[in-house]
């Protein structure tokens, strides 16, 4: 095939294509074809929002729902029009975090690295045992998406610079004591209602819908029965609590840990001191003669009986230790400097004291106060806890060899996982059907999802690489089954679009049916025969709370909402509830109640009145900001 193409490329016509070809190159310049396409979703004074940070806002905000939600997530992202203004919100939020960074660079507000280091290092989740673990801190971010550390404190300046503006903003804000009272008086009103509610349920008899209705109705909602795509893949695992259960470890096992960390078990000699500092000044001879001159008298006071707490409260130059009588709490080695601890580390009793110590500061004096001597717990009093110490680290061990081993035979035979079963003892598994989100473990992770989507597993049918879940699982997948995405044919959703038209209809009848209503009641017409004939009559409610649980909350929000009745007019209009039938409601009387004093009220008012001026400094940028969108769609895959 290969000599065929070579020679058709000698002929005639082939020569002109070719010239062809490179005419134009000259023509239109090599440029034109090597420039990229501007693939920004929006340009804010000048600085542009690339469709890479919109995905990633995207695919962040979408796990989140995804995860708070559930399947009542799914069934919205089929909805055309949320998904449309989900993705609009995103680019707000984006275009947002644009106005107030440029804001920030305008007003010269800073994060220093210093600050920026400090941050980290006093971040709970790169510690352990209260300590920096930079480890710990590289693990933490690489697995956020942070493969450089100088990312990741780029994002934390960007973070904490746009928080610095935020606060500022926000914590100017304050509420007034009259504000607390009106919040109060309005919190405690009550309402005296009653409302009639018409079943959209009963005016469903007799509507006909066309085949015609239901073809509109399927071609101008396609997105709304898609089929999403899912995969379901063959996957092997390793996991240490699995292999852990296989682990024997022997009495001679955990012996040979205890003597190999036996410092571990060691609790080191502690020793309480105190003492007595005459300073001096180092390299000042004078200075050092006088200071230990009046060294040498603390020492010949105390041979004379004098009590050492009282002397240092008296003559200590260490102010802090010396209202405590000199006392130095417990001491470490290379605590203090090299001489006062030799001297402190030397006495063998408690009540000794040491000969003059010099050291940087001047002349100490120094007293053993108390003394406990190192002790090691015995092999007895740990060994079960070194059981499970020994059998942890031998199947992290056996994790780690057998994931490498799992890492290598998959590679080298990739049209099959039983080879790399078999070596590493695990069996094949098959997963649920998957989604891009709302997984059950191990498959709510990004790594197995984006692996389990990729093009290496689904187009060229081959072994992932090894996906580490975490420190302590890892997995390799398989295409099993692939479902591409796909309107469902119209002979599946036929009855669920008829049942929808129907519903619609009927709303629309009742809707119609209720407004006439109000206009007569409004109008002070009875209407207690045109109610009952539509099945409804008046229910009374009074002293309704403005969060009552006792009725359906659009009741409720209307009731609120609604006018203070007054002598000839009524105070009423129509609401929609939940379960879509409708309602007329009318307020009759307002009731004011005794206020309760809130003790959260003023903090929450703050609250909203600092997003309320935060909200202000954004639409007040936006007036005098240049900024061009476009209408974003889905990123692929979603």
């Amino acid at each position: 095939m290969l000599e065929d193409i070579r020679e058709s490329s000698q002929g005639l016509t082939a020569k002109i294509i070719l010239g062809l070809i490179i005419l134009t190159f000259a023509v239109a310049g090599i440029g034109s074809y090597t420039n990229s396409v501007d693939t920004s979703v929006a340009v804010v004074n000048g600085e542009k929002i690339s469709q890479q940070e919109f995905n990633k806002a995207y695919q962040a905000q979408r796990n989140r729902m995804a995860q708070q939600f559930g399947d009542m997530f799914d069934t919205l992202s089929n909805d055309a029009n949320y998904m449309a203004n989900f993705r609009q919100g995103i680019l707000d939020n984006l275009i947002n975090e644009k106005l107030i960074d440029q804001s920030a660079q305008s007003l010269a507000i800073r994060v220093s690295d210093a600050r920026i280091k400090e941050t980290i290092r006093n971040m709970p989740e790169f510690q352990i045992d209260g300590a920096f673990d930079n480890n710990r801190y590289l693990a933490i971010i690489n697995q956020a998406g942070f493969y450089q550390s100088s990312n990741f404190r780029d994002y934390l300046r960007i973070e904490m610079t746009r928080r610095q503006l935020s606060q500022a903003l926000v914590a100017t804000e304050f509420n007034l004591p009259y504000q607390e009272i009106l919040q109060q008086d309005l919190q405690s009103q009550t309402r005296n209602i009653r409302f009639a509610t018409v079943s959209a349920k009963q005016f469903e008899a007799g509507i006909d819908i066309s085949d015609e209705e239901v073809k509109t109705y399927y071609q101008a909602n396609q997105a709304r029965f898609e089929n999403k795509e899912k995969v379901k893949v063959n996957f092997i695992q390793l996991s240490i609590a699995e292999i852990a259960k296989g682990i024997e470890v022997s009495d001679d096992d955990v012996a040979a840990y205890y003597q190999e960390n036996i410092a571990s078990f060691t609790q080191a000699e502690q020793r309480r001191v105190s003492h007595i500092l005459i300073e001096s000044i180092e390299g000042d001879s004078d200075s050092e003669v006088v200071a230990k001159a009046k060294a040498n008298e603390v020492l010949a006071r105390l041979a004379q009986g004098e009590d050492f707490a009282v002397l240092a409260k008296e003559l200590s130059n260490d102010s802090f230790s010396g209202e405590n009588g000199g006392d130095l709490e417990f001491l470490e080695p290379g605590v203090m400097e090299e001489d006062f601890d030799a001297a402190a580390f030397s006495l063998a009793a408690v009540g000794d004291i040491t000969e003059l110590v010099k050291t940087s500061f001047g002349y100490h004096v120094i007293k053993l106060t108390e003394l406990k001597p190192a002790e090691v717990q015995s092999l007895a009093d740990v060994k079960v806890e070194l059981h499970a110490k020994v059998s942890s680290e031998k199947a992290e061990e056996k994790f780690y060899t057998q994931t490498q081993e799992m890492a290598r035979v998959s590679f080298e035979f990739p049209d099959s996982l039983e080879d790399a079963a078999s070596e590493v003892g695990a069996k094949v598994e098959t997963s649920t059907w998957l989604s891009h989100t709302g997984n059950a473990a191990p498959f709510d992770n990004s790594k197995v999802i984006e692996a389990a989507f990729s093009d290496l597993v689904l187009q060229d049918s081959m072994n992932s690489d090894v996906i580490e879940v975490s420190d302590n699982i890892a997995l390799v997948l398989r295409l099993n089954t692939y479902q591409e995405a796909k309107v469902k044919p119209l002979t599946d959703v036929e009855a669920q679009i008829k049942t929808i038209l129907v519903a619609q209809k009927a709303t629309q009848a009742a809707q119609s049916t209720i407004d006439d209503l109000l206009v007569q009641f409004k109008a002070g017409t009875d209407i207690t025969a045109q109610l009952t004939k539509n099945y409804a009559s008046f229910t009374v409610k009074e002293n309704v709370a403005r969060y009552s649980a006792d009725l359906d909350q659009s009741i409720t929000r209307e009731a609120f909402v609604l006018p203070h009745p007054i002598e000839g007019a009524i105070s009423a209009s129509t609401v929609a509830l939940s379960n879509g039938d409708l309602a007329l409601v009318e307020v009759q009387a307002v009731n004011k109640s005794e206020a309760k004093a809130d003790p959260q009220l003023a903090q929450q008012q703050t609250s909203q009145l600092a997003q309320s001026a935060y909200k202000s400094y954004i639409d007040a940028l936006k007036i005098d900001a240049q900024i061009t969108s476009k209408t974003v769609a889905a990123p692929a895959n979603y």
